[in-house]
């Protein structure tokens, strides 16, 4: 038998080990691509140690692309970023790069081809990552129309950034405070987002699928915080702030290392993070959205300490 190969870019992040452990028990041989190889160790125990191969690329860098996919049967590309720097901007990682992954892909041959955006993605969205999202999958498109599409909202799991985050804010800060408290979110568990992203790599059928995954839990901001001292027992009194001054404090933190706050995340705030009422979700993919009730309080346990 051929062996399978896919690529997975970016396949060593939070989403990306989901979906690496999903291909291999599929079969698949996963090459997963990363500027620090070397983070990619704990990967190759899946499959016997030898069905996971780290490889170089940058998803700007052509050149390093090319190897990295050259033989694969499907791409999957993860590579994207929440917050700007003089070195990656919007345009080149979440637009840009999301076409050249695409392009090389297609010039080898690929057969199956994934792309992972965000709810929100949209030309007209307040936010330059909204923009910059809808951007990228436009590029895709293009190049590669029969690619799938997956949309998530906010994702979590054990080693989420958004869940535990509110979780170590809790446990210090004698007052939470709350920005755009009643946007409403739909957290997707991220083993039910890369059982999506397997599906659209490996069934034909639903490859070119433009799929949006929210789980059945929506709440507001507000309601979120709430639940996370509520798993955590660390109760603080949330504090809504003023958009004015939350535009303020942005324009502070954006300036300083590892960006807590930027403006640009507050026009994203401001609008739902929630599936729309039209798109294709995670259960025509014959995946039954996980509760938040029933993964959250395994690991949140830890911010009780």
């Amino acid at each position: 038998m051929t062996k399978r190969i896919a690529t997975v870019i970016g396949g060593h992040g939070f989403i990306g080990r989901h979906v690496v452990e999903g291909l291999v028990a599929e079969g698949y041989t996963v090459r997963v691509t990363s500027r620090r190889p070397d983070r990619i160790r704990r990967l190759r125990r899946l499959g016997g140690g030898n069905k996971v191969i780290p490889v170089y690329a940058s998803v700007t860098d052509a050149t390093t692309l090319h190897a990295a996919i050259d033989g694969a049967e499907g791409v999957v590309n993860l590579v994207s970023i929440l917050t700007e720097s003089a070195q990656a901007t919007f345009h080149a990682i979440n637009g840009q790069a999301a076409g050249r992954v695409a392009r090389i892909a297609a010039e080898h041959d690929v057969a199956r081809y994934v792309h992972v955006s965000a709810i929100g993605a949209d030309p007209q969205s307040p936010s330059a990552y909204g923009r910059s999202k809808a951007e990228g999958e436009a590029a895709v498109r293009r190049i590669f129309p029969h690619a799938g599409i997956i949309r998530p909202s906010v994702v979590f799991g054990p080693e989420d950034r958004f869940l535990n985050m509110f979780a170590t804010m809790a446990r210090f800060l004698p007052v939470l405070p709350v920005f755009c408290g009643d946007t409403r979110f739909q957290p997707v568990y991220v083993g039910d987002v890369a059982a999506a992203i397997v599906t659209l790599l490996d069934e034909p059928q639903v490859s070119a699928r433009l799929v949006e995954a929210g789980g059945p839990d929506i709440l507001t901001m507000r309601e979120v915080m709430r639940y996370v001292m509520t798993q955590t027992g660390h109760q603080r009194p949330l504090l809504t702030v003023p958009l004015p001054l939350a535009r303020l404090e942005a324009s502070l933190f954006e300036r300083l290392p590892g960006k807590l706050l930027t403006n640009d995340q507050i026009n994203m705030m401001q609008k739902d993070n929630v599936v729309a009422s039209e798109a294709v979700t995670l259960g025509e993919l014959g995946i039954e959205p996980t509760p938040m009730s029933k993964i959250v309080p395994q690991y949140l346990h830890r911010s009780a300490k």
